[in-house]
C-alpha cells in the first residue's frame, strides 16, 4: 500500500498525533535555538503527512523552505544535505535525552527528505523493559501501513544495546583514569562525603561542593570553534553557518558566505570542516578544575562544548570554558547579565573584542579590553568573566569560565580554584562561611583581571569587579537565588 493509501485509509487522530509530536520537537530545550532545523523540520514534516505526497527533491526543500533563489543549484550549494544531516543528529539527540518517552518517533531515513513516524510504544517498551509493538506511517523510505502492528528491527535494538555495552567500556575506562590521576586516598565520595567538604574549612572545596551539590560527575566543557582547513593545512575562521563533521569538505558558497576572511577563503582551493582546535589556556584550565575534583573524589566528565546535551543539563553540574566567541555552549546558556562579551566586528580578531559592563557601579569602567605594550603590542593582561547561575533543574548549576584570549579563562579559572580567589569572591558578595555550615553563595558575575609576562604567561588574576545576577529577570526553572548546600 503506498503513502497516499494507507493516509486514506487511516485515522486522523495517527495525523494529528504526529503533527503534536512535531510541535513537541520544535518547542524542545534541543531545538529551541535551531531555528534553521526547526524550519527544516516544519517544512518537511508537513510535506511528508500530505497526501498523495511525491518524494522531496533538494532543489524544493532549498527553494521553499531555506528561501533559495530559483536558480539555485544543490551541487554547488549543499545547504540542504548539510542541514538534513544536522536535522538526523538534532531528532537523534532529542529522543536519547527529553524525547525518550514521547509517543511517536520521527526520522529522516538517510537518503531521503521525507519523514518517518512511528508510534513508540514500542520505542517506550524498549526504554522501560516492556517489549510491546509499533505502529508506522512511512514516507519516503521502506512502506508501511498505517494501523498494523510493525515489529521494530531486532538490528536496531543490536545496535542499541552495542552502544550502551560500548558506553559502558568507556565509562569503566574514563573511571579507571579518573581514579589514577586522583589522589590514591580520595575513592569516589558519597553523598556525606561531598557534604563534609561544603561545611568543612577549605573554602575551595566548599565552594565547588556546594556548586555541584550530589553530583558525583560534574562536566567541564571546552570550546571546540570551526575552522575551514585548507590542503596547505592552514586554518580560516568560521564563526557561524551550516558546518558539517570533522574532515567533511565544506560548499564553497558557505565557506566564501560566513567565513570571516571570504576573499582569503576564495582563493584557497578545497577546504574541509575542523573543530579539533582549543586553547593553551582552557587546556591549563581543565587540568585545574580535574585536579581539583580528583582531590575530592569526583570523577568529572570531560567533552566539547558542542557535545553538550539537555540530557547533561539536567544530570550533571556543569562548567562552561572560553568566552561566547569560541564556545557555543557559552553563548546559548549564559544567563545575560551586567557583564557580557562583544565583538563589534566578528571579522576581527578577538584581542579587539570586549567586555561591557552594562550597569557600572562606582569607580567600575563601562568596558574591558585585552592590554598590550604599545610598542611590541605583545599582551600585558587580560579579561575574563567568572559566573555562576542556577541550572535547568533544581540542584543542577551552571558556570562560565571565559576570557577575551585564552589567557583569561586560564587566570579566571585558577582564580576560581585559589583560596585566596574564592575568599575575595565571597568577599566581594558580602558571604560570611559560618563553622560546619555550606557556603552559601548567590548566583552572581564576576569581572576577573589576568595580568601577564610574554603573551601568555598567567602571572596572577584578581577580582575587579562583581555582580549579583538579578534572578527575577533569569529563566531558571527552579527560582533559587543561590547555590543549595548539599543535603543530608
Amino acid at each position: 500500500m503506498d503513502v497516499e493509501t494507507a493516509a486514506d485509509h487511516a485515522e486522523m487522530p495517527a495525523v494529528a498525533e504526529c503533527h503534536r509530536q512535531v510541535e513537541r520537537i520544535l518547542q524542545s530545550s534541543a531545538f529551541r535555538n535551531a531555528s534553521t532545523l526547526q524550519q527544516l523540520l516544519q517544512f518537511i514534516a508537513a510535506r511528508s503527512l500530505e497526501k498523495g505526497v511525491e518524494p522531496l527533491k533538494e532543489y524544493v526543500i532549498g527553494v521553499e523552505a531555506f528561501g533559495r533563489p530559483a536558480d539555485f543549484d544543490p551541487k554547488t550549494d549543499t545547504i540542504v544535505r548539510v542541514q538534513t544531516h544536522r536535522l538526523r543528529l538534532k531528532l537523534k539527540e532529542y529522543y536519547e535525552g527529553e524525547g525518550r518517552r514521547d509517543p511517536i518517533l520521527v526520522e529522516i531515513p538517510k537518503g531521503h527528505y521525507l519523514a518517518q513516524f512511528e508510534t513508540s510504544t514500542e520505542l517506550k517498551g524498549i526504554l522501560d523493559g516492556e517489549g510491546q509493538t509499533s505502529q508506522s506511517i512511512r514516507a519516503g523510505g521502506p512502506r508501511g501501513t498505517l494501523g498494523q502492528g510493525v515489529v521494530r528491527h531486532p538490528g536496531r535494538i543490536a545496535l542499541w544495546i552495542g552502544t550502551v555495552c560500548a558506553l559502558g567500556l568507556i565509562f569503566t575506562a574514563g573511571l579507571w583514569t579518573g581514579k589514577h590521576r586522583g589522589a590514591q586516598s580520595s575513592p569516589l565520595m558519597s553523598g556525606n562525603s561531598l557534604q563534609a567538604f561544603a561545611t568543612g574549612d577549605d573554602p575551595v572545596k566548599a565552594f565547588w561542593a556546594s556548586f555541584v551539590g550530589d553530583d558525583q560527575n560534574p562536566v567541564i566543557a571546552y570550546p571546540d570553534a570551526v575552522f575551514l582547513l585548507d590542503n596547505s593545512n592552514d586554518l580560516f575562521r568560521y564563526r557561524q553557518g551550516a558546518s558539517d563533521d570533522r574532515g567533511s569538505l565544506v560548499d564553497p558558497h558557505l565557506a566564501r558566505q560566513f567565513a570571516s576572511n571570504p576573499d582569503l577563503v576564495e582563493k584557497a582551493g578545497a577546504l574541509y570542516y575542523e573543530n579539533g582546535y582549543t586553547g593553551a589556556g582552557e587546556l591549563q584550565a581543565v587540568a585545574m578544575l580535574a585536579g581539583l575534583f580528583g582531590q575530592m573524589g569526583l570523577r568529572p566528565i570531560i567533552k566539547p562544548s558542542r557535545d553538550i546535551t539537555p540530557v547533561d543539563l539536567r544530570q550533571h553540574s556543569v562548567i562552561l570554558l572560553g568566552s561566547s566567541f569560541q564556545n557555543v555552549a557559552v553563548a546559548q546558556l549564559m544567563t545575560p547579565g551586567d557583564f557580557r562579551f562583544i565583538n563589534p566586528d566578528t571579522h576581527l580578531e578577538q584581542w579587539r573584542a570586549e567586555i561591557v559592563n552594562t550597569q557600572p557601579h562606582p569607580g567600575e569602567a563601562a568596558s574591558y579590553h585585552t592590554g598590550r605594550d604599545p610598542v611590541t603590542h605583545v599582551l600585558k593582561q587580560d579579561y575574563a568573566i567568572f559566573s555562576v547561575q542556577s541550572g535547568v533543574i533544581t540542584g543542577r548549576h551552571i558556570a562560565v569560565l571565559g576570557g577575551l584570549d585564552t589567557t583569561g579563562t586560564e587566570g579566571a579559572t585558577m582564580f576560581a580554584t585559589s583560596q585566596s580567589g574564592v575568599e575575595e569572591l565571597a568577599k566581594g558578595l558580602s558571604v560570611t562561611k559560618q563553622k560546619n555550615q555550606a557556603l552559601i553563595i548567590p548566583q552572581f558575575q564576576a569581572l576577573v583581571r589576568v595580568r601577564l609576562e610574554k603573551g601568555s604567561e598567567v602571572l596572577g588574576a584578581s577580582l575587579e569587579a562583581i555582580h549579583k545576577i538579578d534572578v527575577a529577570n533569569t529563566h531558571s526553572t527552579d527560582g533559587s537565588t543561590s547555590l543549595p548546600a548539599q543535603s543530608q
